[in-house]
């Protein structure tokens, strides 16, 4: 089966240019094609943009153990629904995903449910070195220094030493110091408000943590990925990667800040924290300075009934991967970023830093995920819309200019004229760690 996408304005890892896109089965057959070349189908895209899918690579998809929340074929509906078609997925599900066999488990779990294509960590907690290294079927580690519990959290020193002098799959952090956030929730009585979040979790617990964490993977030379960051300051570490730091930021870190409490209250509390709009100017100085390669959601839903309760029983966290790139392609149409950046920070940089195989550009050879968008398509949030099963965004009311509407998964249409094909199934992401990562290999390091 050949498709030509015909008419679309393509960004290409050489730049925009308007060229037709020939799709033979589940891979870009070629750009440009003859006009001569024979097609089964052709999709008129006239005036529309063609990107590669979107790899959000931090997703809490809470299946197994928390599916009240969400689920695989939910989230991934929303995936879908939002020009994503790959993700990564944390291990703090229930059972947590700490060992090989487990792993082996969520995948094949996913194999069933997933409209979009898959990945999964596996998570480090202070006595299963073992386990990860034997891991081979994952992106890399993931290490909750800080904001968990149970045995993901892994915050004495001599553990956090053997993970990094141990193994050799990237690895990949939360953040915050927990010895500061347990004296700042000391401080404050354990808060009262939901502002009393940012307070508790505050610029000192991420500094702390991501110099910690830096200095280990330089001690090491190990690769090292910097979840989340939400503070200016934390950027300044980022200057000196040696070829082994990347990070990423969030479009709540870079677009609510504490003045937002007053209205949003839990839906904006999460973990790390919001910080100030000072913090928000860094963070974007940090995109466009290259200091941070990619931008990931943390979706993490859940229900309005857990998020309604007083602080701190409140649970942190929100869902974003159904909004997330309209979010910047908004932010693109504001003067913020070019469309070229949005696309190196959320489809084609997280390709590079986890050795994703064949995805990530639009380009001969790769996978057909592929994303049509509409830059100019002015389009309301609603929480009645979202396909997420927790059924609310904090973006709710807001109107964004820009928007997916037509998601290519693997060659295959799984959204479309505003409907979803749940027949779709992905793929199991494929990681070649020999490349090297973001800073790695010549190929890996193409524009």
């Amino acid at each position: 089966m050949k498709t030509r996408i015909h008419g679309a304005t393509c960004v290409l890892p050489t730049g925009l240019a308007q060229v037709d896109v020939l799709i033979a089965d589940d891979r870009i057959l070629a750009v440009d094609p003859p006009r001569t070349a024979s097609a089964d189908d052709t999709i008129d895209a006239t005036g529309l943009h063609l990107i590669p899918g979107v790899i959000d690579d931090q997703v809490h998809f809470r299946e197994p153990g928390l599916t009240h929340k969400e689920d695989l074929r939910t989230a991934t509906r929303a995936c879908a629904k939002g020009g994503v078609t790959s993700f990564l997925e944390m291990p703090n599900t229930k059972p947590t995903t700490t060992t090989v066999q487990r792993l082996a488990e969520k995948l094949d779990l996913a194999s069933g449910k997933c409209l979009v294509n898959y990945g999964f960590y596996i998570g480090a907690t202070p006595d299963n070195v073992a386990e990860l290294q034997q891991a081979t079927r994952t992106p890399g580690i993931k290490i909750f220094i800080g904001s968990s519990t149970g045995d993901l959290l892994v915050d004495e020193q001599a553990a956090l030493e053997r993970i990094f002098a141990e193994t050799t799959l990237p690895i990949c952090a939360h953040c915050e110091d927990e010895a500061t956030v347990r004296a700042n929730t000391t401080a404050l009585n354990g808060g009262s408000d939901y502002a009393d979040h940012s307070r508790i979790r505050n610029e000192e617990a991420a500094v702390i943590a991501t110099r910690r964490a830096i200095g280990l993977a330089m001690k090491y030379h190990h690769r090292f990925h910097v979840l989340h960051v939400s503070t200016a300051a934390e950027t300044e570490f980022l200057r000196d990667h040696h070829g082994l730091i990347t990070a990423e930021a969030c479009p709540h870190h870079l677009l609510f800040n504490i003045n937002d409490y007053a209205r949003l209250k839990s839906l904006v509390q999460m973990n790390p924290s919001i910080k100030t709009a000072a913090d928000n100017a860094g963070l974007w100085k940090a995109l466009n300075e290259g200091l941070i390669q990619v931008i990931a959601t943390d979706h993490a839903p859940h229900t309005l009934a857990e998020k309604d309760q007083p602080y701190p029983k409140s649970p942190s966290g929100l869902p974003a991967v159904e909004n997330s790139l309209p979010l910047m392609l908004d932010s693109m149409n504001q003067g913020r970023c070019t469309l070229e950046q949005v696309v190196h920070w959320m489809c084609d940089a997280p390709a590079r830093v986890w050795d994703i195989v064949d995805r990530g550009r639009v380009a001969e050879g790769y996978f057909a995920d592929l994303v049509l968008v509409d830059l100019n398509k002015e389009h309301t949030v609603r929480n009645a819309e979202q396909a997420t099963k927790c059924g609310w965004s904090p973006w709710d009311g807001v109107t964004l200019t820009g928007w997916p509407v037509r998601t290519i998964v693997n060659g295959q249409t799984v959204f479309a004229d505003g409907r979803l094909d749940d027949t779709i199934r992905g793929r199991e992401l494929q990681f070649d760690h020999t490349r090297g990562g973001y800073w790695g290999t010549a190929e890996s390091g193409k524009q």
